[in-house]
């Protein structure tokens, strides 16, 4: 079974975007994907600087579209669909579109509204997020209960992301626990946490305009890992997820559970490969960074080795 991954927030960086507009048909597409998220995703993708990127409102619809515009040429390449997909945090979006719950109009336009929501939340307080790598799981969480920080993504292979209020972040970083290394992320919030009720009510209504339709391969859920068949409840599961851990550890169990053959992370790519490597030992895997690795993809996705 053949995976493709969707990444999250965090993954972007500063001109990604720019080797995809060689492509054909690709300048088109993202203007269409700029009108419906609110958002000059051309300009961002090739010319902004990583602080600018670095806005929810500017981050989650470049993300998204990256991937979209990646799934498209990587099924174009290949011949075929992947067997399954998901995606971790706002790359859900792009991994329903994948699975076929969503158009790609419709994720770019919720996507745009999730990211201005987001930022919204984020502005009321002062917070951020930070990973901690290694450590015993068991002593992480209650150091981040003591810190009244929250873990926010369960990545596994070793890696857990948290959140809460800026303090409580240096302190962490300052007296790491031990065994353990504390990195800063590039995202302007406490995302996945109750700090973001507000952009959970105002998804929700934003879903509530859109039909979906049945995922047409199979699709997993950030929420605990499972198979999600409802178009219905993919999108329930996506608004709540705002403010509910991701918990992309209990996805990677999903894919071995369900025999994974091979991985293929989508632009902007790195992240959940490299998660794969640790925690899918001996999984084939491929990021799909710019378009000259859409090749090796195509290969994995019909069965040679990678």
């Amino acid at each position: 079974m053949i995976i493709v991954a969707c990444p999250g927030q965090g993954s972007q960086t500063p001109g990604f975007l720019a080797p995809w507009l060689e492509l054909e048909g690709v300048s088109e597409t993202l203007a269409r994907y700029s009108e419906a998220a609110e958002v000059d995703l051309e300009l961002h993708g090739t010319r902004s600087d990583a602080e600018t990127i670095r806005d929810t409102r500017i981050a989650q619809p470049l993300i998204v579209a990256a991937s979209l515009i990646a799934a498209k040429a990587l099924v174009n390449t290949a011949g075929k669909r992947p067997d399954g997909v998901a995606g971790h945090s706002v790359g859900e979006f792009a991994a329903l579109t994948g699975a076929g719950v969503l158009s790609d109009e419709d994720a770019m336009r919720l996507v745009g509204i999730r990211g201005r929501a987001m930022a919204e939340a984020a502005g009321q307080t002062e917070t951020g997020m930070s990973a901690v790598i290694g450590g015993d799981e068991a002593t992480v969480l209650a150091r981040l209960e003591e810190l009244d920080l929250t873990a926010a993504n369960y990545n596994g292979a070793g890696q857990i992301v948290v959140a809460g209020a800026r303090p409580a972040l240096a302190e962490l970083a300052t007296e790491p626990i031990r065994g353990t290394r504390v990195i800063g992320l590039p995202v302007a919030g406490a995302f996945h946490t109750t700090y973001m009720a507000s952009a959970v009510d105002t998804l929700r209504a934003a879903v509530a305009q859109v039909e979906p339709n049945d995922p047409g391969i199979t699709l997993w859920t950030n929420r605990d890992g499972s198979v999600v068949t409802s178009g219905t409840q993919a999108l329930e599961l996506i608004v709540d997820q705002v403010s509910s851990p991701v918990r992309w550890d209990l996805c990677m169990a999903s894919f071995a559970d369900a025999g994974i053959t091979g991985l293929i992370e989508l632009a902007p790519a790195g992240a959940l490969a490299g998660l794969a490597k640790r925690g899918l030992r001996g999984t084939p895997t491929v990021a799909v960074k710019t378009p000259e690795d859409l090749d090796a993809a195509a290969e994995l996705l019909n069965g040679a080795a990678a």
